[in-house]
């Protein structure tokens, strides 16, 4: 298409649409500014027209729905973008940030689409999606251990790249192939490693960035503090991180994978209760998490683990340090680092390079996060026994995920997420559902979370930022600062840190260009209606 008929197919499409405007923001983007927006595009000689998506163009919904991975929010009344902009090199998204600023357009950035709340493609105002799935390099460097990635890229496609190099090497984040390394790194990111080797963040040793002003930033142009703040304290609130460099660690070359059900309760509450005084305690080379949920009208209790050696040293340990487990040699299984990451997955007896696939999600879901720091008792348990039997808990899901070890090591401010030592599991609450009615199953979640409240940690009650939960507050635009709304969640997400944050997005970006519900307010920026 040529660019001016391209542009002039764009600008009828800004004329004649509307948009709601609920949140304010320090400059309007009104239908003139979108069009400047896109001419500013155009004018850069390096942006192609195939990088921008509007509504009229064909491949819009596509692009706009094949990162969705929460179906909450893909229904027709969820808010949609002006547009879609898909960058193929960085200096695409330098002009997409200048341009952007200059004309007062909202962007949000896209790696992988598994922001709980989905904050990464929706908002209720004008907005457009700066959507990162082109920029998905992956360059391993074996002798000196490390990776460079870009933040397009998903966990599953980094993984399918180490363990191609090299099966001794490995790298500690989450357990869903499809989620991006742009949000997870830049809000923690843990999985079965996090005792032995704690978050994938804790392992970011440099970083690409542009920033509010459109420059291209590494970790020495940045600062400490800047690179301290994406490293956990989520990168959208101060930057579009373009690329992560990370350290890799060491694995043996076998590792060994297990699985125990109980769907008695008696049984399962027996194990789950032994296993509030051991999980974090025992040696970090053992993971061991909780999982309850429904299967076949019944609770089932599992305990899927990993433990980095072999199937006799991981019985004798288990046989001495957790016996009420139950673990047999036929509930475990030898294989590699790599294969383990597809185990966990619960991608099957697939190859390797099935870590590769994109695949959105089909089902709709809502979610909350605890933080324990002293064991629950059995009557605690059991009533979550009982919820997960209630008729909209069919596709429920409770995880408890162990800490302790290498998070215990680790000081809380050494990164922004602040849960570290005197944190024995964190719980994560889902709730999964199919169709547009909602309501129900989302109030079982807070039932849940409402019945957990004197049993998890208190003064802030946490929450992990990766888990996000809009529930905890959003900005609103009430008579008080944005830092005044903002710390009444940030301190639950991020404790003190919270206040260290502040004064690094004050820094780096004053206006709050960058920007969402959640966000990192600037103390300077005071907005009142």
């Amino acid at each position: 298409m040529k660019l001016q008929s391209f542009f002039s197919s764009v600008l009828i499409f800004f004329t004649t649409s509307t948009l709601l405007l609920s949140i304010p923001h320090p400059v309007s983007a009104n239908r003139s500014n979108q069009s400047s927006f896109l001419q500013c595009l155009l004018n850069d000689s390096n942006i192609v027209s195939k990088v921008i998506h509007t509504p009229n163009d064909t491949s819009f919904s596509s692009v706009l729905a094949s990162s969705i991975q929460n179906q909450r929010f893909s229904a027709p009344d969820v808010p949609k973008p002006v547009l879609i902009l898909t960058p193929v090199q960085p200096s695409d998204v330098q002009s997409a940030v200048k341009c952007a600023r200059r004309f007062g357009i909202h962007i949000r950035t896209r790696s992988g689409g598994h922001d709980y709340e989905g904050l990464s493609y929706v908002t209720h105002k004008p907005f457009v999606i700066l959507d990162l799935r082109n920029l998905r390099s992956i360059t391993v460097d074996v002798d000196n251990r490390s990776v460079w990635v870009q933040t397009g890229a998903t966990i599953g496609e980094l993984y399918y790249e180490i363990g191609k190099k090299n099966r001794t090497l490995a790298f500690p984040a989450g357990v869903c192939p499809t989620v991006g390394v742009g949000g997870h790194f830049s809000g923690g990111g843990y999985g079965t490693l996090l005792r032995k080797h704690g978050l994938a963040a804790d392992h970011v040793i440099d970083a690409r960035v542009v920033d509010a002003r459109g420059r291209i930033l590494e970790r020495r142009e940045m600062g400490e503090d800047f690179f301290w703040a994406i490293r956990g304290g989520g990168g959208s609130s101060f930057c579009v991180v373009l690329s992560w460099k990370i350290g890799l660690i060491n694995v043996p070359s076998t590792v060994t994978v297990f699985n125990v059900t109980k769907f008695s309760e008696q049984s399962a509450l027996k194990i789950i209760h032994r296993w509030q005084f051991v999980a974090d305690k025992v040696s970090d080379d053992l993971f061991i998490r909780v999982m309850l949920q429904r299967y076949k009208n019944m609770v089932r209790a599992s305990f899927p683990g990993l433990y980095l050696g072999s199937v006799k040293n991981l019985l004798k340990m288990v046989n001495k340090e957790f016996p009420e487990l139950g673990l047999e040699e036929d509930d475990c299984t030898e294989m590699s680092w790599i294969e383990s990451v597809v185990w966990f997955a619960e991608l099957g007896e697939e190859p390797i390079n099935v870590l590769t696939k994109r695949t959105r999600a089909s089902l709709a879901f809502k979610a909350k996060s605890d933080f324990v720091q002293e064991p629950m008792p059995k009557t605690a348990i059991s009533k979550l026994w009982r919820r997960l039997q209630e008729p909209e808990a069919e596709h429920a899901q409770l995880i408890f995920t162990p800490f302790g070890g290498k998070m215990s090591e680790i000081a809380d401010y050494e990164t922004p997420f602040p849960h570290r030592k005197g944190n024995i599991y964190e719980i994560q609450y889902l709730n999964y559902w199919r169709g547009d009615v909602k309501e129900k199953y989302m109030r079982w979640v807070e039932r849940v979370y409402d019945d957990m409240s004197e049993f998890v940690a208190k003064s802030p009650r946490g929450a992990y930022i990766n888990l996000r939960d809009l529930d905890l507050g959003m900005y609103v635009g009430v008579k008080r600062s944005k830092y005044e709304e903002g710390k009444s969640w940030g301190v639950k997400y991020f404790k003190n840190n919270f206040e260290r944050l502040v004064r690094v997005k004050t820094s780096v970006d004053p206006s709050d260009f960058f920007c969402d519900e959640q966000s990192i307010p600037p103390f300077t920026f005071v907005e009142v209606i």
